[in-house]
């Protein structure tokens, strides 16, 4: 039977740092953690075409709250002069009642994003594009941005077809049993009229080595693998370019060798 782990919580505490840092009580901690999950939720109903990938909490006493948002598109999230950072500010301080610092940062590179890419995969399959056209168009585009691996997996009535079923690409390579490799995990949903496809993304960064920030990856270089012919280090048994000789030896025929019959 096989046992998933999340790649994101099996690197917690070892390259991954977590998304809400703060510490409370026992009687405390069960109510700032809904809290958590509601801000989340208000944020992402605010920002839905703003391109959020990742929302970081801290808290500090007595009733502070700083609030990261990673984004594709910062200006769709400040807008004019500020008014929509400024409206949604307010909301998250109605909402928790404490004092709110509000910071917007840019993703740079939105294609190495697995939030990303999953999201726009599934935006195309609601608009009703075939879902290997649009995974076979996100590996390229991942792969070319300088990722070195990326999975796609999709799952559901793919096609609007009678069955469910799960169809998958890939390109490079994931390590996901290995620690320290960076691998960004996310997962979206599609919400069409014969039911609900999920897609999931995998994305292969690098690795992060010991005193290294999570951007100081380490790109380890293919190498040339030997072909099988090279391998065998000739051609076929009994084959004229090479293989066994009459006499039983491998290897070409020398010249000037007789047989030994």
């Amino acid at each position: 039977m096989g046992r998933k782990v999340h790649p994101y919580g099996f690197r917690l505490g070892i390259i991954r740092d977590w998304k809400s840092r703060w510490y409370a009580p026992k009687k405390e901690y069960t109510k700032l953690l809904m809290e958590d999950l509601r801000l989340r939720r208000y944020l992402i109903g605010k920002m839905a075409k703003a391109g959020i990938s990742d929302i970081t909490i801290e808290r500090f006493p007595p009733n502070q709250l700083h609030v990261v948002v990673h984004t594709a598109r910062p200006g769709v999230v400040i807008g004019r002069k500020g008014a929509a950072v400024k409206e949604i500010r307010e909301g998250v301080e109605k909402l928790t009642g404490k004092k709110v610092k509000l910071d917007i940062e840019e993703i740079v590179k939105p294609d190495l994003v697995s939030a990303l890419v999953a999201e726009n995969i599934a935006q195309q399959i609601e608009r009703r594009i075939p879902h290997n056209r649009a995974m076979k168009k996100a590996v390229q585009t991942t792969m070319s941005k300088g990722a070195l691996g990326i999975k796609i997996e999709c799952a559901g009535r793919l096609n609007g077809s009678e069955m469910k079923r799960r169809d998958k690409q890939m390109d490079g390579r994931i390590p996901r049993s290995t620690l320290r490799a960076d691998i960004d995990f996310a997962r979206a949903e599609a919400h069409t009229t014969y039911g609900s496809i999920g897609v999931k993304v995998w994305i292969y960064k690098g690795e992060i080595l010991p005193n290294m920030q999570p951007e100081e990856v380490t790109r380890p270089t293919r190498t040339q693998q030997p072909t099988p012919r090279d391998r065998r280090g000739g051609g076929r048994s009994g084959d004229r370019r090479g293989g066994f000789r009459r006499d039983g030896d491998r290897g070409p025929r020398p010249e000037g060798a007789e047989s030994a019959e």
